[in-house]
């Protein structure tokens, strides 16, 4: 776009109205529409998107995901002129976004943006944006004005890689949370954490939402948050047919879905009667007194894995009678330690590493909270000799 041209930005959330405004400081001319009529005092805005769309050069989207995408390009396809081009920022499916290409042919760009918040506000944002060479030529001065352009092979492909970016982000956040729990079971001051995280791996993350680590939510308000973050994680997940522990592990706490996803790195460890359960096998085995176990397992468990070369599947008594009360001979040397726990607000999984002598033994849980607390429902081992 080499001379003066209309944009139309349809979504004003966080993401839409800080391109918008960004826009607008830079002179070009820009008309907004947000299905939540949700208006910024610096872009003129119309109640009617086919009322944006018809005066527009470029139709350009920033809005949730896949289906609201294709919900609003279906209401404006009248109004679009035949010149028009639409570029699309929103992070949606891959397969979304091959839709929507072939839908509209040359004339759409697929560019979703690496950065949040204050980058697209000071034009530092990355975008990978797929189009033939004419369009992407065409757009390249809008886009120049939001970030830095890279050109992607094809529009599934830009949405692909925009998920796969988001999913790095997810393990950052998730990290930090690690972090920032074992760093409150040390009893380490919080700022001083903070102070030693900057200097590391972490350090751009903790120095971007520092504010939020420190539990000043009204510093600021969420520039990505968990609610989105959590969303892109299961169309991820989804597309690539492959499990992914992000995509449910930032939404421990419901809701918080609308909070910055630095909040999703402040989630204190899991509440300690899910543990008892756990910390009552390991004192089943130090002792070797069953008792521990039938505190730590609901009656009906059952213990199972491969010994001697074939399948097990003992019931709690019969696991019980292979213990006779007295911690083994080798008891200094043997160690235990929960690995991993997820708690879905009834259910749980943990894993357990148990080093006991010549074997190693991957224990992995199935916990549930009855009436009278939290217990083992199941437990699935594995040996290594």
């Amino acid at each position: 776009m080499t001379t003066s041209h209309t944009i139309a930005v349809l979504g004003l959330g966080r993401m839409g109205g800080a391109i918008a405004t960004r826009l607008v400081a830079q002179d070009w001319d820009v008309v907004g529409w947000t299905r939540s009529g949700r208006t910024s005092g610096t872009v003129k805005t119309t109640g009617d998107p086919n009322e944006a769309v018809a005066q527009a050069d470029l139709v350009l989207l920033t809005l949730f995901d896949g289906p609201a995408c294709e919900q609003v390009l279906d209401d404006v396809r009248g109004s679009l002129r035949t010149d028009s081009i639409v570029l699309n920022t929103s992070t949606i499916a891959p397969a979304e976004a091959s839709r929507l290409a072939r839908k509209l042919g040359p004339s759409y760009v697929h560019a979703p943006l690496l950065g949040s918040v204050p980058s697209a506000a000071a034009g530092a944002l990355q975008i990978l944006a797929a189009a033939d060479q004419e369009t992407l030529d065409r757009v390249r001065p809008v886009l120049e004005t939001l970030g830095t352009v890279r050109r992607v092979d094809d529009a599934s492909t830009a949405a692909a890689l925009k998920l796969i970016a988001n999913n790095s982000l997810a393990g950052a956040v998730l990290a930090l949370r690690d972090s920032l729990r074992q760093a409150d079971a040390l009893a380490l001051p919080r700022t001083q954490t903070l102070d030693v995280l900057e200097l590391g791996q972490l350090g751009g993350l903790v120095t971007r939402k520092r504010h939020f680590l420190l539990d000043e939510p009204t510093a600021a308000t969420a520039e990505f948050t968990i609610g989105a973050l959590a969303k892109d994680m299961a169309l991820l997940a989804a597309a690539s047919n492959t499990p992914l522990r992000s995509a449910t592990g930032l939404a421990d706490n419901p809701t918080a879905l609308e909070a910055d996803i630095a909040v999703a790195a402040t989630v204190p460890a899991v509440e300690e009667a899910v543990l008892e359960p756990l910390r009552a096998y390991i004192r089943g085995h130090a002792t070797g007194d069953s008792t521990h176990f039938r505190n730590a397992f609901l009656p009906t468990a059952h213990i199972e894995g491969i010994r001697d070369g074939e399948f097990v599947s003992w019931r709690l008594d019969e696991y019980c009678t292979l213990f006779q009360g007295q911690p083994a001979p080798d008891k200094p040397t043997r160690t235990r330690c929960i690995d991993a726990i997820d708690v879905h607000e009834t259910v749980a999984t943990a894993t357990m590493t148990l080093s006991h002598g010549a074997d190693t033994f991957t224990d992995i849980f199935l916990l549930v909270r009855a009436a009278d607390g939290w217990r083992i429902a199941n437990k699935a081992y594995h040996r290594h000799s």
